[in-house]
């Protein structure tokens, strides 16, 4: 049998983890005919059938998911190598793909990313926003950012910021019309804005505490968000009382727009740390990212 084409490999890797020849194509690069008549070919090859293709998705078949575990690891290595080999020349290059919170982008890494950009052009980054807690070595992540507390033990971890709380807000106009919770189990009465958790698919239960006494309360509203800067809006509206970061608040209570509850309740929280996997450490490119971010307490 004819040795498989090593882009042909690639290219049927693709199309298993995104279930998906349109998808895939666009991730390659290339024409979803050529991508289609590549794969055909190589199963051709194989004298076997590596997907299974409806009109609506695409499957990998016993022996196309067995091929897809024995290829993968493999083909990580090989791109390893080569960002290795590129790395020689005079300065870091490459792309680093990380996946985090809104929050994070804009309280952490964004202020200090940007002037790494500026002075290493050759190296891209990828940022992809969303709220779960992301496989960063399945869904192919250089690395993630999550709070000190969410980070498996068996990543590497570095902080990148400071500890932080969420505090409760609402408008004015609202307290002056409800009047404000001095107890957290007060909210239960109130018009409360969720967030909802998108891993676990539930809504986020609030965290307090004070003295030692530590209390999560289930609150209720009329809206649902799962995206701080909305729930921000929408407490600024007068819609409730909304539960999000102090930093991002801070000139709202300010400025008055927003007035704080519940102060000496909101404990602070781990600060925001880059984990991702032993085998990146290495890479320059890589490493010009993580001193960038790393968290100087002074």
């Amino acid at each position: 049998m004819p040795a498989p084409d090593l882009n042909q490999l690639t290219w049927f890797q693709a199309v298993a983890e995104e279930r998906s020849f349109t998808k895939a194509a666009a991730r390659i690069g290339v024409a979803q005919s050529t991508l289609s008549h590549a794969i055909r070919q190589l199963e051709t090859r194989m004298g076997v059938r590596l997907l299974t293709r409806t009109t609506r998705s695409v499957a990998p078949t016993a022996a196309g998911e067995r091929l897809l575990q024995t290829i993968t690891p493999r083909i990580a290595e090989i791109q390893e190598e080569i960002a290795q080999l590129t790395s020689f020349g005079e300065k870091p290059a490459g792309s680093i793909r990380l996946t985090l919170s809104d929050h994070a982008l804009e309280s952490v890494v964004w202020p200090k990313l940007k002037p790494v950009l500026s002075a290493y052009p050759d190296i891209r980054v990828e940022l992809v926003l969303d709220s779960t807690f992301r496989n960063i070595v399945e869904e192919r992540f250089d690395a993630g950012v999550r709070l000190g507390e969410s980070v498996e033990k068996d990543m590497i971890a570095v902080r990148i910021g400071p500890d932080w709380r969420l505090v409760a807000v609402a408008s004015p106009a609202y307290f002056a019309e409800r009047g404000k919770p001095e107890h957290p189990q007060d909210l239960i009465r109130h018009r409360c804005i969720n967030m909802r958790h998108e891993t676990f698919g539930g809504l986020y239960a609030w965290e307090f505490e004070k003295d030692g006494q530590a209390l999560r309360v289930r609150v209720d509203g009329q809206l649902t968000f799962n995206n701080s800067y909305a729930m921000i809006d929408a407490a600024v509206s007068g819609l409730g009382v909304a539960y999000v970061p102090e930093d991002i608040v801070a000139a709202k209570i300010e400025s008055g727009a927003l007035e704080l509850a519940l102060d000496d309740w909101s404990p602070l929280f781990d600060g925001y740390f880059l984990y991702y996997p032993s085998r990146r450490h290495n890479l320059p490119a890589f490493q010009v990212i993580v001193d960038a971010l790393r968290f100087h307490n002074r």
